[in-house]
């Protein structure tokens, strides 16, 4: 059966290029997209960038992106796409193509078929020559082919959408357990809440252990009561933990017994290595560099999970990973000195790093000047019972990652079966023929 295509203008109200200006960067005001927001099919602002009213206003002077437009990238890297979601007002940046699709045409369809293998051979290649190309031109992006499927696609963009759902579930999940274990960190060691609690209680005449459990657990008194005995228990022999006096150190007041210790006295940062991509061989080990991962190859650098922390580029960047994985040379690892790997993460997360660029040219990040900086550190039990805390929020969170896993590879294999008719959206709902 052959398969029915439309080209991509005719399945669009517009296709519009954006401003070929570079954006006005401000601190604040209206989102500007950026290529870098853009992958995988979605849209990630977890990092935005903003420009002013009237430049804004500007940049919109041909077409508003509104929800249920899609964004498609000419270049660096070309052919990511993404949907505007509801309550965005945003503009384009560069280097990106708005298409408005039909009121017949379901968008997000249209959103998965632009990712297929189908559409995206044809991105990446120039049909008159037969070669690669860099970016494309809005003339050859028109006459791009859309399978068609007719009453069918709104069921395929469904079923592909019910996994996305889930990877962004589990996404936010993630979100949350990584800011709990942050919130914790800095109560513990940065802000000296539950021994700031014992000290109060103290000269308010009341019970330190028992304000240093409200003050952990964020429970109140009749909370604490009807907690089971066990928790109850473990959560009073981690709040006896803290000292109830606070003493003078160079950085100021900080808890009696604890020591402010540099940062190269527990942790070494070592260079990643140069790995371009040319020299890659096909794998599954995940290449890291300073904006994150920027693809795969067949062999680790580093044997085992560690904390990956951007050098040059993306200055200061963390990056968590369990498994194996090769950390070029826009990168640090993190080698930990007699603390826990979940110390290293979080406590790096306090010093600001993202603000310690040391050239003007090229960002940089000077591990010398981040050795210098100092860090208070608890005696060994506190330090434990973060590292069990810690830990199982960390479990959670890798599992959910491998989940996630698991769901785009299923996703990935499923849209071009579904995309092609090998596989019929019925037959994927009832569970045959996958």
């Amino acid at each position: 059966m052959s398969l029915r295509t439309e080209s991509l203008a005719s399945m669009c109200e517009a296709v519009v290029d954006c401003p070929h200006s570079t954006p006005v960067w401000t601190k604040s005001g209206y989102v500007v997209l950026r290529n870098q927001n853009i992958k995988d099919g979605r849209l990630d602002l977890s990092e935005p960038s903003f420009t002013d009213e009237e430049h804004f206003k500007q940049r919109i002077r041909r077409m508003a992106p509104r929800p249920g437009d899609i964004v498609i990238t000419r270049e660096a890297p070309m052919g990511e796409v993404c949907k505007i979601p509801e309550g965005l007002t945003c503009c384009l940046g560069q280097r990106q193509v708005l298409l408005r699709p039909k009121a017949d045409v379901d968008a997000d369809y249209l959103l998965y078929a632009l990712q297929s293998p189908f559409v995206q051979n044809q991105v990446r290649w120039n049909e008159g020559t037969g070669s690669t190309v860099s970016n494309i031109r809005i003339p050859v992006l028109e006459k791009i082919e859309i399978p068609r499927h007719d009453q069918a696609e709104t069921k395929i963009a469904k079923a592909l959408g019910s996994l996305d759902s889930k990877i962004d579930l589990n996404r936010r999940i993630n979100r949350t357990l990584d800011a709990i274990a942050q919130a914790i960190f800095k109560s513990w060691f940065v802000d000296f809440d539950p021994v700031k609690a014992k000290i109060t209680a103290i000269e308010e005449g009341q019970d330190p252990l028992r304000a240093a459990m409200r003050t952990i657990s964020g429970k109140t008194d009749a909370e604490l009561e009807q907690m089971p005995r066990e928790h109850h228990d473990q959560l009073a022999a981690t709040a006896a933990l803290f000292p109830d006096v606070m003493e003078e150190s160079e950085l100021g007041e900080v808890p009696k017994g604890w020591a402010v210790k540099r940062v190269d006295d527990l942790m070494e940062l070592i260079y990643g290595k140069a790995l371009k991509s040319t020299s890659r061989q096909e794998g599954t080990i995940p290449v890291y560099g300073s904006g994150g991962v920027t693809g795969y190859h067949n062999e680790a650098l580093v044997p085992h999970g560690a904390i990956i922390v951007g050098r040059k580029g993306t200055v200061g960047s963390l990056y968590w990973e369990d498994e194996p994985f090769f950390p070029i040379d826009t990168t640090y690892y993190v080698r930990p000195k007699g603390v826990s790997m979940a110390y290293c993460y979080y406590a790096m997360e306090t010093l600001g790093l993202d603000q310690m660029n040391t050239d003007a040219a090229v960002p940089g990040l000077n591990r010398e000047n981040v050795y210098r900086l100092e860090l208070v550190v608890s005696d060994a039990p506190v330090l434990e019972s973060f590292d069990v805390i810690s830990t199982a929020l960390r479990k959670a969170v890798h599992a959910n990652s491998v989940s996630n896993k698991l769901l785009a590879d299923l996703r990935d294999s499923l849209l071009p079966k579904l995309m092609s008719g090998g596989l019929s959206v019925s037959s994927f709902i009832n569970g045959e023929g996958a």
